[in-house]
């Protein structure tokens, strides 16, 4: 794979032909058989070749612009404070840069490195951010593999040869449910994300770790993609069992302001009959009643940091990873010491991981 953007003569070194040729069949001139038209243009799809990238190549021109996909139901962004947050910091670096932000809403990974590689051979972009980072991504070694300047805002043990920019979910997940238990909590539940992204894992890691540390029974957990219906639906599910717990920590605010409007719903007094803490401290977490305890971290600070991390590597070719700062829990009216439970809840069995 060439490690800069694709040009003609890449292709022509991988068919074994001349540029003339690749010309050609690119460009479906008569000269070429229909084997060696079909080879080259396969191989130019492989490599993510686009028709001005050689012109591109030649000239050294910069793009001036960073690409960003997100895989995400486009109806979500809007609502969601945490990745408006993140372009927010992302835009504070750029701007005053004159580098411009590309960004565009995949349906799945496949897609999402399709457009990088699109963006890549047209020359629209210098570089790129991957978030949501999977177990085994192969967004890594796609981006990685067109030579394309790529930034993982995620942990590193999913970036691959990447630089990363990330926090220390786990620490924030233990933190968390020590806090819980010293106020006397012994069934805390979480409602998280989707469990093939690569932080949820360690959530989940962290969650059953600092569990069987404090003596919290099995690990609670309801895997969900992260809308506030789907906070709102799990919610429910945890309430109504039997043994139900008596905190709830959610992996957004969205899901943890969907879950308060249900507890009222059903006659529960937050905090005495369920404590509820948030993920990310957005306005939203602050706006309700009672307010959120939360998980707060500076946001646009994590995108701003990504951003410069980016912007060094595309200059000097090369960036280190940054390790950004631990959420820090705020306590706020959404927790407190449960209420003494009744016999009933005291021989309740305790639910399994859904």
């Amino acid at each position: 794979m060439p490690k800069h953007r694709p040009t003609i003569a890449d292709i022509a070194a991988r068919a074994g032909v001349s540029k003339v040729a690749v010309s050609y069949a690119l460009n479906d001139r008569p000269g070429v058989s229909p084997a060696t038209r079909s080879a080259i243009k396969a191989i130019a799809q492989e490599i993510g070749w686009r028709p001005n990238s050689a012109a591109r190549a030649l000239t050294r021109a910069k793009a001036d612009a960073v690409g960003l996909a997100l895989c995400r139901p486009a109806r979500l962004l809007g609502v969601e404070p945490f990745f408006m947050e993140l372009i927010s910091g992302i835009e504070s670096e750029l701007s005053p840069r004159g580098c411009a932000l590309l960004l565009q809403v995949v349906t799945d990974p496949a897609q999402e490195l399709e457009v990088y590689r699109r963006w890549w051979g047209e020359g629209r972009v210098d570089g790129v951010f991957l978030t949501d980072l999977r177990g085994a991504d192969p967004r890594i070694e796609g981006v990685a593999g067109l030579g394309l300047p790529a930034v993982a805002i995620g942990h590193p043990s999913a970036s691959g040869p990447l630089p990363a920019v990330w926090s220390d979910d786990a620490a924030a997940v233990r933190d968390t449910f020590a806090y819980l238990a010293a106020l006397g909590h012994r069934s805390v539940a979480r409602v998280a994300g989707m469990p093939e992204l690569n932080h949820t894992a360690l959530r989940d890691r962290a969650q059953r770790e600092v569990c069987a540390e404090l003596g919290l029974g099995e690990p609670v957990v309801v895997h969900t993609g992260y809308s506030g219906d789907d906070g709102a639906h799990a919610t429910r599910r945890l309430v109504s069992a039997p043994g139900r717990p008596t905190a709830i920590v959610y992996d957004n605010d969205i899901m943890a302001v969907a879950g308060l409007s249900v507890a009222q719903e059903m006659g529960l007094d937050v905090p005495d009959d369920l404590s509820l803490v948030a993920w990310d401290d957005s306005q939203l977490s602050r706006v309700v009643r009672p307010p959120l305890t939360a998980l707060s971290r500076d946001i646009p600070a994590y995108g701003s940091l990504a951003a410069r991390t980016l912007l060094s590597l595309v200059t000097d070719g090369g960036a280190a990873g940054c390790e950004d700062r631990t959420a820090r829990l705020v306590p706020r009216g959404s927790t407190g010491a449960p209420r003494q439970p009744t016999p009933a809840q005291e021989m309740a069995p305790r639910q399994p991981t859904p």
